[in-house]
C-alpha cells in the first residue's frame, strides 16, 4: 500500500512566536537574534516582512540591519518555543500515533492508516493546517507525499500557510527540475562538488550513474541518488520512540578571534570536559573525532579522523581533536567559534582490542585519572577538581548545551 506522509513545518517559527505573544509586532520586520555581548549576534528566525527586506538566517545582525534598519530584534524564548512546539504535536496527535519530529517547528506524520478514520491526506492536511491556526494561532506549511524526503521537499516548495503534493506519479515532473541542493541531504559541501560535475537540478542527480556518485561521494552519494529517485523507504517513528545517539558534541562562538594554537587548545580541552560527562552519562564511547571550524569571515572547515581506541576520555578527545586541527587547519583567518564532537559512537562494554602500534597504557591510565575526578565530582560537585590549563584565558563565552544528534534522516 502506497504509504501518505505528512511533513508539517510551521513558518518562520520562532518569530511566529514572538509576534503571537506580542500582537504590537504583527506587520513588522522582526528578527529573534542572539546575543552582541557574547558574540552570538545572528538571526535565528524573521517575519515574513523582514525577509522580504532581505534578511536571512544564519546571517549577522549588523548585516541584517544594514537591509533592514527599522528591524525589531527580540531575544530568544526557548522555554515558549518548546511549549508551543509541543502544543502542536499534541493535535497531530489526534491524526496519528507516527510522528517524527525534525526540530522545534517540524514534524514528519505517516498517516497512511489515518485515512479511513479522517479521509484523505489532503483532507487530514487542511484539518491540521486550520487547527494550528485557530487553537495555538500560527501557520504551518504541509508537504504530502509517499515519502519522507519528498514530504519535506513539498512543505518547503511553498510557504507561507501553504499545502503542496507531490505524488508518485507526478513526481518527476514537479521537482526535478529544481536545483540539487532543494533535495534533503545535498548540504553546501555537497553541492559544491555536484556542480563541479555539471550536476546541477534534483534530475541531473536522479539520472547520474549511481555508481559514479559512490565512487565520489561514499555512501552519500547512493543515499542522495535513491531519495532524487523516490526511493527512500525510512520510517515515521512512533511518538515518543528514543533515538539511538549518534554524535555527542559541544561547541561556542568565542568572546574573541582565536588567533593561536593554545587558543584553539584551550576551547578544544574546555568543550571535551562536556563531551566526555555526556558520553559517561549514555555509557558510550567514541571511535572517532570530530571539529568544525568557522572563521571570522563565517566560511565553516569540517575535520574528522578515526581514534586508535574507542574512548570516552575528555583530555584525548581535545588531543586527537586538537592534533587534527593542526593537521588540517591553514590559518588564513582568526577563528570566531569552534565544535568537537565525538563520533562512530559504540556501547562502552564492548571489549577493546588492543593495537601492537599504538600505546594504550597512556589512554588507560587518562581513563583512570578521569574515573577518579568523575567520581569526585559526582560526590563533591564540579569544583572540587579540574584541570589547571582551565583556570587560564580561555575566550569561551556563555556556555552552549552539548549538542547530541540521533541519526536522522540527514546525518
Amino acid at each position: 500500500m502506497k504509504r501518505v506522509i505528512l511533513h508539517c513545518d510551521m513558518n518562520a517559527y520562532y518569530a511566529s512566536v514572538e509576534i503571537m505573544l506580542n500582537p504590537s509586532l504583527k506587520g513588522k520586520p522582526v528578527a529573534v537574534g542572539g546575543s552582541k555581548e557574547d558574540r552570538n549576534g545572528i538571526i535565528l528566525a524573521k517575519s515574513q516582512e523582514a525577509k522580504m527586506a532581505g534578511v536571512k538566517t544564519g546571517e549577522v545582525i549588523w548585516q541584517a540591519k544594514q537591509k533592514c534598519p527599522n528591524l525589531i530584534l527580540v531575544p530568544p524564548q526557548y522555554d515558549q518555543y518548546i511549549l508551543y512546539s509541543k502544543k502542536a504535536q499534541k493535535i497531530y496527535l489526534d491524526y496519528t500515533d507516527q510522528i517524527e519530529p525534525f526540530g522545534l517547528d517540524e514534524c514528519w506524520l505517516d498517516v497512511t492508516n489515518s485515512k479511513n478514520l479522517f479521509g484523505s491526506g489532503l483532507n487530514i492536511a487542511h484539518m491540521i493546517n486550520k487547527r494550528i491556526k485557530t487553537e495555538i494561532g500560527l501557520t504551518v506549511s504541509i508537504g504530502i507525499s509517499f515519502n519522507k524526503v519528498f514530504a519535506k521537499l513539498g512543505s518547503d516548495l511553498k510557504k507561507p500557510d501553504a499545502i503542496t503534493i507531490i505524488d508518485y506519479d507526478q513526481f518527476e515532473d514537479v521537482i526535478w527540475h529544481l536545483p540539487a541542493n532543494a533535495l534533503l541531504g545535498v548540504g553546501p559541501a555537497t553541492n559544491k562538488k555536484l556542480k563541479k560535475w555539471n550536476i546541477l537540478t534534483i534530475g541531473d542527480l536522479a539520472k547520474t550513474e549511481p555508481s559514479f556518485l559512490q565512487k565520489k561521494l561514499g555512501i552519500n552519494g547512493i543515499k542522495i541518488w535513491k531519495w532524487a529517485n523516490g526511493l527512500d523507504e525510512g520510517r515515521v517513528r512512533v511518538y515518543g520512540e528514543s533515538f539511538p545517539i549518534k554524535t555527542v558534541g559541544h561547541g561556542i562562538t568565542t568572546k574573541e578571534d582565536l588567533t593561536s594554537n593554545i587558543e584553539v587548545w584551550r576551547v578544544l580541552l574546555a568543550l571535551s570536559e562536556e563531551v566526555g560527562k555526556r558520553l559517561r552519562i549514555h555509557r558510550l564511547r567514541a571511535r572517532g573525532v570530530n571539529i568544525n571550524v568557522r572563521s571570522n569571515d563565517l566560511i565553516h572547515r569540517d575535520f574528522q579522523t578515526f581514534l586508535p581506541y574507542p574512548t570516552h576520555n575528555a583530555y584525548y578527545l581535545a588531543e586527537r581533536g586538537f592534533l587534527l586541527f593542526k593537521e588540517s587547519y591553514v590559518w588564513s583567518k582568526p577563528i570566531r567559534s569552534l565544535t568537537i564532537r565525538a563520533i562512530y559512537l559504540e556501547n562502552d562494554n564492548l571489549p577493546r582490542q588492543i593495537n601492537l602500534f599504538s600505546d594504550f597504557s597512556y589512554l588507560a591510565n587518562l581513563e583512570n585519572l578521569e574515573d577518579a575526578i568523575f567520581y569526585l565530582h559526582e560526590r563533591y560537585g564540579k569544583k572540587i577538581a579540574y584541570p589547571a590549563r582551565l583556570m587560564e584565558d580561555i575566550k569561551i563565552a556563555k556556555e552552549i548545551p552539548p549538542e547530541i544528534k540521533p541519526p536522522g534522516i540527514i546525518w
